[in-house]
């Protein structure tokens, strides 16, 4: 058994000691490690708050992979070039998302309207951020600003999201 000592090294020793405990604790118990699909499904049909703790779990996890990027893209497409459609694109993608997410419960396939839309509008917050950059660098070297030009273009084509 490893003791730790009070000195230069005592996290390290610390960790050691947690980390042979626990490789003994494994060696000593059969542990199973958890799955989120059972191999017994008659468990979640005889119990109908554990139905869909599978596929909740599952598109949790699918939100919250794409949700940073939807903070990026419109934290960004805001800030360089407009926030009233960035904000509005933003909501939208929340109603989406809860679309999906609804759907996904169900079958499989009704999901899919709920994920390309979301993938619609997360293109449409990337490329504002890229004319807003483009934008900025025109500005900025060039002298010339089409801002108003673009910002009526995006005002127009956030309405447009509103189609499926």
């Amino acid at each position: 058994m490893v003791t730790p000592r009070v000195g230069s090294d005592f996290p390290g020793a610390l960790f050691q000691l947690c980390s042979s405990n626990t490789q003994r604790a494994r060696l000593g118990f059969v542990a199973h490690s958890p799955s989120f699909y059972p191999q017994d499904l008659n468990f979640f049909t005889a119990t109908s708050s554990l139905q869909y703790f599978p596929t909740v779990i599952e598109t949790g996890r699918n939100c919250m992979d794409l949700y940073p990027t939807f903070l990026a893209v419109m934290w960004c497409a805001g800030l360089c070039l407009s926030q009233a459609p960035a904000a509005f694109a933003g909501i939208i993608y929340l109603v989406v998302r809860q679309k999906y997410f609804v759907g996904y419960l169900g079958q499989t396939s009704q999901s899919t309207p709920g994920y390309l839309f979301g993938k619609r509008i997360l293109s449409f917050l990337f490329l504002m951020c890229i004319v807003g950059i483009l934008n900025y660098l025109l500005t900025r070297y060039f002298g010339s600003n089409y801002k108003e030009y673009v910002d009526l273009f995006t005002n127009a084509a956030s309405a447009l999201l509103l189609i499926p």
